[in-house]
């Protein structure tokens, strides 16, 4: 394996091991002596699903320092819903267990277990956390909800998790270990709120230039108004855009990939009308005030001194136009840019001109329309396919299909890299 493969994969593994790491150090500190199995499982299980909820609560904190040492901020959120997952199923066997050991005295006793409304006020908050847990974990699932109502019912998470470490707080038996894992998770929910929700941890630019290089499609030059982002070709940013003159901000944290670096750390940021901001966004005007948040990601970071291929679909060319404006391309790299028609091709006459001047570089452009690409002819253009490094940027069915087909024709998977265009 080589060292890229392993570094690659130390970064895949650094949540999960964190993740098990403390739930068994938890999970034994919380561990009772003397008592029967099924409350043993009930006080286990509660502090497994506390300790779980702390790290999902860590996991959603947007701090590129943080989110670069787990491995990346997608990485990081897809962590999140797991271990979220993970909590909620603990805490839900918590009632479930103490209500079986009351069992074992009468049914009226694992009633009373389960009635919250026969409890005091801090079981009450442990019942609205769970409820809460549930219903924005079902949200989650639900992939195909429009952006606004999945973002206000997975607020609720947010609020459940408020509520559990309240329950837990109200209830503390020896303070010091507990309390610990309250003020993390408390703290890391009030700096997403605060930081990054309510955006107090942004950097302010303000629009300088417009420009609409495909249908339906503009790239914002932004200046910095105080201290500037240090950006790195691949990167993306969380950015909310204000109110201008004749615009209309969205006010809301949305992805977007940095198309090029500038003097005097501008940047060019590329936005595809794809949902209701972005659509909005189209009318954009300079003089707006933007706050970004960021950088985020590690596309294309990785230096190789063989050549490389490059895939982009539609507006995945982003990122691969950021690297080519960066620089000259230092070893042979083919590009292949799928789009649906030559209106939607964003830069397409700007990567013709960079194939003709770089002779480290080649470009194949195909329309694909509204089919999926036909493989086979692209990558018999491509020399020395096995030996590739291969990026893939684009939506996540490009990627279901190209990943596969590209393992099969004998790239090694641990040389495929990409980003696809389902994040939230």
């Amino acid at each position: 394996m080589s060292p890229h493969s392993i570094e690659r994969w130390q970064r895949r593994l650094t949540i999960p091991a964190i993740a098990v790491a403390s739930s068994l150090l938890l999970a034994w500190w919380a561990f009772p002596v003397g008592v029967q199995p099924w409350r043993s499982i009930g006080i286990v299980s509660a502090w497994t699903g506390t300790g779980m909820l702390t790290i999902a609560t860590v996991l959603m904190v947007r701090e590129p320092h943080l989110t670069g040492a787990l491995g990346g901020l997608e990485l990081c959120y897809r962590w999140h819903h797991r271990a979220g997952v993970l909590a909620y199923l603990a805490l839900l066997v918590h009632p479930l267990a103490l209500a079986i050991d009351g069992w074992k005295e009468s049914p009226r006793v694992a009633w009373q277990s389960l009635a919250p409304w026969l409890q005091a006020w801090p079981v009450w908050l442990g019942w609205c956390a769970l409820a809460l847990l549930m219903i924005g974990l079902t949200a989650t699932f639900a992939s195909q909800l429009p952006y606004r109502r999945w973002r206000g019912l997975h607020a609720l998470l947010g609020v459940g998790v408020l509520l559990a470490f309240s329950h837990v707080g109200a209830l503390l038996g020896e303070p010091a270990p507990s309390l610990g894992i309250l003020i993390i998770g408390m703290f890391a929910l009030a700096w997403r709120i605060m930081g990054s929700d309510l955006g107090l941890a942004a950097a302010p630019y303000r629009v300088t230039a417009v420009t609409n290089p495909a249908a339906g499609t503009i790239e914002a030059a932004v200046s910095p108004c105080a201290a500037a982002l240090a950006v790195a070709p691949g990167q993306f940013v969380l950015a909310a855009f204000g109110r201008g003159k004749h615009f209309r901000g969205c006010g809301e944290y949305h992805p977007f990939t940095v198309s090029r670096i500038e003097a005097e750390h501008r940047l060019r940021l590329t936005i595809k009308a794809l949902g209701r901001c972005s659509q909005n966004l189209q009318a954009l005007e300079p003089g707006v005030l933007v706050h970004l948040q960021g950088p985020f990601g590690s596309f294309l970071a990785d230096t190789a001194d063989g050549p490389e291929l490059w895939i982009a679909g539609g507006i995945g060319i982003t990122p691969f136009m950021a690297s080519l404006r960066a620089q000259p391309r230092m070893q042979p790299t083919t590009l292949i840019y799928l789009y649906r028609s030559a209106g939607d091709a964003a830069f397409l006459d700007e990567l013709a001109m960079l194939a003709e001047i770089d002779s480290n570089f080649d470009l194949i452009a195909q329309a694909t329309g509204n089919h999926p690409p036909n493989v086979e002819p692209l990558m018999a253009k491509v020399t020395r396919l096995t030996e590739r490094r291969v990026y893939l940027c684009g939506p996540p069915a490009m990627i279901d299909t190209l990943v596969p087909r590209l393992v099969e024709l004998g790239v090694s998977p641990g040389s495929i890299h990409y980003e696809r265009f389902d994040f939230r």
